[in-house]
């Protein structure tokens, strides 16, 4: 797998991933109704219409998911044990159907397990752009990483 492993993400790390994907309003309304969220704004065309956008959002959570799901292939392939948690996660400015979003991320900080010797605790700083550069998605994330075997 071609995951980094914990000796490998050093704070003040960035990758900038490769991957990017354009949302398909097939994806938004999918994941919408997937996860049983009958939020008008993301579903309902005439209701999203009459709203400041004057058009649907994606869901957050869509753009949440993808902008870690991006992150993984670059990052955490393989060497990740555990999600620990979420934080400070923020939608300054909202995804459209036909945006492109690119990712990038940030090594925050990176420790050794005070438990377990085969593992560290990493903290990234995910952050999600639309094709014209603008802030869609912040969130800090902290997961489990395996270290480099012995």
């Amino acid at each position: 797998m071609p995951g980094l492993y914990l000796e490998d993400l050093k704070p003040g790390l960035v990758v900038q991933h490769t991957l990017r994907k354009t949302v398909t309003e097939s994806d938004n309304v999918l994941f919408s109704t997937m996860t049983l969220n009958p939020q008008p704004l993301h579903i309902d065309f005439d209701f999203a219409e009459k709203s400041e956008w004057g058009k649907p959002l994606v869901n957050s959570l869509f753009t949440l998911g993808l902008m870690i799901g991006i992150s993984v292939h670059d990052t955490t392939l393989g060497t990740t044990l555990a999600n620990l948690g979420m934080t400070e996660t923020s939608f300054p400015h909202p995804l459209f159907h036909g945006d492109t979003i690119r990712v990038e991320t940030e090594v925050k900080s990176a420790r050794e397990s005070r438990s377990k010797p085969d593992r560290g605790i990493v903290e990234f700083e995910h952050r999600a752009y639309n094709q014209d550069d603008v802030l869609v998605a912040r969130c800090l994330r902290q997961a489990m990483i395996l270290k480099r075997p012995a």
